[in-house]
């Protein structure tokens, strides 16, 4: 009872509003297919939801549990409470946290697929993703499980992309970025900033069409937070990479 839990880029990610305190974005999600982290559910005896392999993060604030008790609000509580007596959640961590790369979200919804599947419990994938969508933003792509999407509203709104498989190369500074912070920094420095029009039809090309066409600044509107959150992101910065979500990884694209 494995599954694997892939990080993501974010080829671009543009930031199209705020409401309800919350910003809406168009994004291109990717799959990295050679990062991952491993969800197994691991038969022993519990008394309470137990999740290894994430030791600095406390079971309340980890995404996992979150997702489990918005599982037990649909579902019928007692097939779930019974499965988990006898059942830990055992993580094996690759993928690094504070780097953009979804690696808390994307555990979650692996968590919310093998349940599912494991335990029979019938949800379809558009009413899972929904589950999710109520603890992560991020965590709906993750759950559809595709290749590569555009994401947009407040990350709930997952349409599949079908483009050419992408060589990805990954730099991960030791600098941890917290999400949080990198849009407070956003709202309060550039929100009034944005210009929809400049991205029009990015939707419709393949990352490599859009890339080629604009620098790493441009590509993503959380660079930009992010420096101000982080200036010492400007020392790690190379020619001809691109910057993942909030960061702190940056990538690029392989011919």
């Amino acid at each position: 009872m494995t599954i694997k839990a892939h990080a993501k880029i974010n080829t671009f990610l543009k930031i199209t509003g705020h409401k309800n305190g919350y910003h809406t974005l168009l994004s291109r999600f990717v799959k990295v297919p050679n990062l991952y982290d491993t969800i197994s559910f691991v038969p022993a005896n519990c008394e309470r939801f137990t999740i290894e392999g994430c030791d600095d993060v406390p079971t309340e604030s980890n995404t996992i549990y979150k997702v489990y008790l918005a599982i037990k609000e649909h579902m019928n509580e007692c097939i779930i409470n019974d499965f988990f007596k006898y059942h830990k959640v055992v993580v094996k961590k690759n993928i690094p946290q504070g780097a953009g790369l979804g690696g808390g979200s994307s555990d979650a919804a692996a968590f919310m697929r093998l349940f599912n599947e494991v335990c029979k419990l019938g949800i379809d994938t558009p009413t899972l993703a929904k589950i999710g969508s109520t603890v992560g933003a991020d965590i709906p792509f993750f759950v559809y499980d595709y290749n590569a999407a555009n994401v947009s509203g407040f990350g709930e709104v997952v349409e599949k992309f079908d483009e050419e498989p992408l060589d990805i190369e990954l730099y991960t500074p030791n600098i941890h970025c917290d999400t949080a912070l990198v849009y407070k920094t956003f709202k309060q420095n550039l929100l009034d900033k944005i210009e929809p029009t400049t991205f029009e039809g990015w939707e419709k090309l393949s990352s490599k069409e859009v890339l080629s066409k604009i620098d790493a600044v441009m590509a993503n509107d959380l660079y930009k937070a992010s420096l101000i959150a982080y200036p010492e992101l400007e020392k790690e910065a190379k020619e001809g990479w691109y910057f993942s979500g909030s960061g702190s990884t940056f990538f690029r694209i392989n011919p």
